[in-house]
């Protein structure tokens, strides 16, 4: 540990050197950092494609390619079109005509982020939309769990980038406990709540500011009289894009009871459509690693002990599950329960407990009873449904008839609330996020505004009075 620690703390150190050194980045350094970043995930994209499949096992290319490849790059195009507006300064009013004031966004300085395993590009680079627009450099840790395309990683971001603009460390959990104990300038995790808070006590030691994405459980609620059908598909589809290891991923569905032999059906037949096979299907992902594989087909025989109906969704003449594959079918979780570990903690990976509620405010009320989750999911065709529920309950977003479709909208900010998160970016909200607005003053050659806290008072505190009891 501690060679490990001392070793990052030199990297750090030079980092903060040279940004200092450098002086704040002009509009078309940022520009290029962000170009660069985009270029290096673009012209890379089939060496990414094959890493990050074979550290899963198999990991459907259109998965990687959509989510961690086209995406990530438009946020950073996204950034280097606007970055030179939001750099402007905002003149701000004051009470003397002979003073000036104005917020002027400042860089923070080195960013560390920490990135997860189940989007390895996406939520390592997405975040340098904002750092990067925000003139600052970046550390970056990428997960052990994807050792393949976190070496790549480290390699193409050697080639494109100075030392001290942006750097990679390998390492397990002995890199990344010594990482967030750095004194960065702002931290980025993205992993679960308990790591999380680990996290957060370790940065704490330095006062670094962060921002914790954290995920959670995101609920699905389908109100009385919504096509069950489409609620149905449209929750299976991200269901299974990367085999449900998504923090946005639906973890559990609430709708009436009447309806649910009509969903049970409706993703049959999806599944039916969209999968005909699995094991030997590459467009459906592996899980990530034996230890998450075992994990949940122990959430699937503590629901089925505890009473729970366990319907999988498994083409004809296949197996539900393949340790050879890590790849599990989609298994919906009837009269799932609070007693069991899948309505307890965070699934992460295809398995969808279905719980039948009377009303929507019974939903409403069941979503309140818990940490505030990092999206909510609401099928209604009914306006003031719709009003209600966003009035009604505290979630990082709120998607009405679809699932995760915020996800990708640069326009809108990115984050959870309470336990979910802290913090947010995409856009212009990670350029704020990362960036400081310094209030500046410059006094007029009178400096008349000033005279006001200078001795002798007796004057100054009648006037003052005077104005104080005009006011009452």
């Amino acid at each position: 540990m501690t060679d490990h620690a001392d070793d990052l703390k030199n990297i750090l150190r030079a980092m903060k050197q040279a940004h200092l050194a450098a002086g704040p980045a002009d509009a078309a350094l940022r520009r290029d950092r962000l170009q660069r970043a985009a270029r290096l995930i673009i012209d890379h994209r089939d060496k990414l494609v094959r890493a990050i499949s074979q550290d899963f096992g198999n990991r459907a290319a259109y998965h990687t390619l959509a989510a961690d490849i086209a995406t990530t790059a438009a946020g950073l195009q996204h950034s280097a079109a606007h970055v030179e507006h939001w750099m402007k300064r905002e003149n701000a009013d004051v009470s003397d005509p002979a003073m000036a004031a104005w917020i002027e966004p400042q860089p923070l300085g080195v960013v560390g982020i920490v990135s997860p395993w189940n989007f390895p590009i996406n939520l390592a680079f997405a975040p340098l939309a904002g750092v990067f627009a925000a003139g600052n450099t970046a550390l970056i840790k990428p997960s052990e769990f994807t050792p393949r395309t976190s070496d790549l990683i480290a390699r193409l971001v050697g080639d494109a980038f100075d030392a001290d603009e942006l750097g990679v460390v390998i390492g397990g959990p002995d890199v990344a406990q010594a990482f967030t104990a750095l004194p960065f300038d702002h931290l980025v995790f993205t992993g679960s709540t308990s790591v999380g808070r680990h996290v957060m006590r370790a940065a704490a030691e330095n006062l670094v500011p962060v921002t914790l994405e954290l995920g959670g459980k995101c609920p699905v609620v389908v109100d009385d009289g919504f096509d069950i059908t489409t609620a149905a598909e449209r929750t299976l589809t991200v269901k299974t894009f990367n085999a449900g290891q998504i923090c946005l991923s639906p973890d559990y569905v609430m709708l009436p009871a009447h309806a649910v032999d009509g969903f049970v059906a409706a993703a049959r037949a999806f599944m039916a459509r969209a999968f005909p096979r699995i094991q030997d299907n590459d467009d459906y992902t592996s899980v990530i690693a034996p230890r998450h594989f075992d994990r949940l087909l122990d959430l699937i025989a503590d629901a089925q002990a505890k009473g729970a109906t366990i319907v999988p969704l498994n083409p004809t003449g296949e197996p539900v599950h393949d340790a050879a594959t890590r790849k599990i079918a989609p298994v919906l979780i009837l009269n799932a329960t609070e007693g069991m570990k899948v309505m307890q903690e965070e699934i992460f990976g295809p398995l969808l407990p279905i719980l039948a509620v009377d009303s929507v405010d019974q939903a409403i009320a069941r979503i309140n009873a818990h940490d505030r989750p990092l999206a909510a999911y609401l099928f209604s065709d009914r306006e003031t449904q719709q009003k209600r529920f966003a009035a009604s309950i505290t979630s990082g977003a709120l998607v009405i008839n679809d699932i995760m479709t915020h996800a990708s909208i640069e326009s809108l900010p990115f984050g959870g609330v309470g336990a979910s998160d802290i913090g947010a970016y995409h856009g212009v909200h990670g350029f704020r996020r990362f960036s400081h607005f310094r209030p500046t003053v410059r006094q007029s050659a009178q400096g008349l505004s000033g005279q006001r806290l200078r001795a002798p008072y007796a004057e100054k505190q009648l006037a003052l009075e005077t104005m104080l009891s005009a006011k009452n």
